[in-house]
Formats: structure tokens, C-alpha cells, sequence
């Protein structure tokens, strides 16, 4: 599959790995949704001790008002509000034996607690 970005808007892009992209298709396949109109938001909300924290959930369609990103087959949706935190960001998947999960790089970051779960930029 392809990389390409759809919709940008002039903001800086998510990227988004092959291994994000095939792990939140698989878990959207799974949820029965239909991945050409449904795709992963990646926001950003109030919280932890850093005063920012990541938050992902899976929706059906974009708003009319996100930024729209498609890499590898995974379409992922980013409101207004969080563009100005996270434009420019890499979506990866960890594998790991203590953990796996998605992880957020972010060059808009100044610092981060020390668990990694919240962030202030």
C-alpha cells in the first residue's frame, strides 16, 4: 500500500509507520468497521502531571473540520484544536516484552513526566 497524505490544510502532516498503520487496521477490522471511511483519531486533551496526554479512539468518518492523513491504508483524523500540539508528529507501534503499544513522536514536545504518558509544549 501507498503513502499518502489527503487533506492537510497547510498544517505539517502525521506520519504514520507500517506497523502503526497494520496494527490499528487490524484492531479496526476487528471491530467490523470499514477501513476505506473509518480510521483512527489521534488527539490531544487536558491531563497528567505534564498538563497534555495523547488520547486515540476509532471513528467511523472524519468531521468536516479535521485534518484528514492516510499512510499505508489507515486514514487518521486530527481536530482543530489538537493540530497545534501534534503537526509533524510519527505514530509508531512498539513491540516490546514488557509492553507494546502505539507511541506518539513528538517534535512539538518541550518535556515530558517522567512515565511518558503526558507532555507540555
Amino acid at each position: 500500500m501507498s503513502t499518502e497524505t489527503v487533506d492537510t490544510g497547510g498544517d505539517p502532516a502525521i506520519e504514520v509507520t507500517a506497523d502503526a498503520a497494520d496494527e490499528a487496521l487490524s484492531l479496526l477490522e476487528g471491530e467490523g468497521l470499514d477501513t476505506e471511511v473509518a480510521g483512527l483519531r489521534l488527539f490531544v486533551q487536558q491531563g497528567g502531571c505534564a498538563g497534555l496526554s495523547y488520547g486515540m479512539r476509532f471513528d467511523t468518518e472524519p468531521e468536516d473540520d479535521d485534518l484528514v492523513v492516510e499512510h499505508h491504508g489507515l486514514r487518521v483524523f486530527v481536530d482543530p484544536a489538537s493540530r497545534n500540539y501534534i503537526g509533524g508528529s510519527k505514530l509508531d507501534y512498539e513491540h516490546g516484552l514488557q509492553a507494546a503499544g502505539f507511541e506518539v513522536e513528538n517534535p512539538n514536545v518541550v518535556s515530558e513526566c517522567g512515565c511518558g504518558e503526558s507532555f507540555r509544549t
